[in-house]
């Protein structure tokens, strides 16, 4: 049974626990944000520096990065979708929109995984040189942290699919959203000041 939104406030928001966890969740992102600075600012001191193993130019592939940039982004508007359908009290729409925007981080982790192979094949791996160590600390980081998305996600459906929108799991989902939109702005960062730079300097 779905509960619905009460005097116009998000159901999300209609209990103070709610309030407040979304809250330190604002907090918690504060601080990824000082994670991921610091891993830019240490691969932008290493750049450059691949003592003898290959050049980024050499490795990084544009069809690739492009596609697995459109497949992240477009899973940010899936996820819009899915807070939509909760926002409208549509479980079913809540589910699908999320599932696919589960189906599309997949898909992104199979092609950055392709890419680390790829590039452990021609010679670049974490141990290779300082660049490559700063290159796949930093994707890497992002990557594991797409992982986590998607494992909560999966956790987020199979409470949905047993109790229905509740305060608790438009909760969770509002901020699994959050989490994921925050991700698709650090791979931009990434497409932008690694890949892009990397392709032509």
């Amino acid at each position: 049974m779905s509960e619905q939104k009460t005097d116009d406030v998000a159901l999300e928001y209609s209990t103070h626990q709610g309030q407040m966890n979304i809250v330190g969740f604002w907090i918690f992102l504060a601080a990824e944000i000082s994670l991921f600075s610091t891993l830019f600012a240490t691969y932008a001191v290493l750049f450059g520096r691949t003592a003898g193993a290959p050049e980024p130019a050499e490795l990084f592939e544009a069809g690739t990065v492009l596609i697995m940039t459109f497949i992240l982004l477009t899973s940010s508007f899936t996820c819009g979708l899915a807070i939509h359908n909760m926002r409208e009290g549509s479980l079913k729409g809540l589910m699908v929109w999320l599932g696919i925007t589960l189906l599309l981080g997949l898909g992104f982790l199979g092609f950055e995984i392709y890419e680390f192979v790829h590039y452990a094949h021609e010679g670049a791996t974490i141990g290779s040189s300082a660049f490559w160590s700063g290159f796949f600390t930093l994707t890497g980081t992002h990557g594991v942290h797409v992982t986590l998305g998607i494992g909560w996600m999966i956790a987020i459906l199979i409470q949905l699919k047993q109790r229905g929108l509740t305060a608790v799991t438009t909760r969770k989902v509002f901020i699994v959203g959050l989490y994921w939109h925050f991700l698709d702005v650090i791979w931009i960062f990434i497409f932008t000041s690694v890949y892009m730079i990397g392709m032509v300097v």
